[in-house]
């Protein structure tokens, strides 16, 4: 069993910069993959980004070159550096960590983007 705690979200105005941080309950260093989603009021939750064990990310297309994921297993932590925010960015931030054949998900942290 494996909890994730996700932080770092709050308000910030459109074009700003948030980073988040997802740490786990014991290492993360032994998961396939480690990935980002969020959910929007009234919306289906959507995949945002992942990086694998080997280190290779993908994006979903509506925040390429805007965020960038990252993972130090020694800290068991996955960041989600998000950059020149826009108001449809706003929604709840999960983090899921692939573990063999198990997924495991977070509380989630808000991100609102609003001026």
């Amino acid at each position: 069993q494996v909890q994730l705690v996700e932080s770092g979200g709050g308000l910030v105005q459109p074009g700003g910069s948030l980073r988040l941080s997802c740490t786990g309950s014991r290492s993360i260093g032994s998961s396939n993959r480690m990935d980002w989603y969020r959910q929007a009021p009234g919306k289906e939750r959507e995949f945002v980004a992942g990086v694998t064990a080997a280190g290779n990310t993908n994006y979903a297309a509506s925040v390429k070159g805007r965020f960038t994921i990252s993972r130090d297993n020694a800290k068991n932590t996955v960041y989600l550096q998000m950059n020149s925010l826009k108001p449809e960015d706003t929604a709840v931030y999960y983090c899921q960590a692939t573990i063999a054949i198990y997924q495991y998900r977070g509380q989630g942290t808000q991100v609102t983007v609003s001026s």
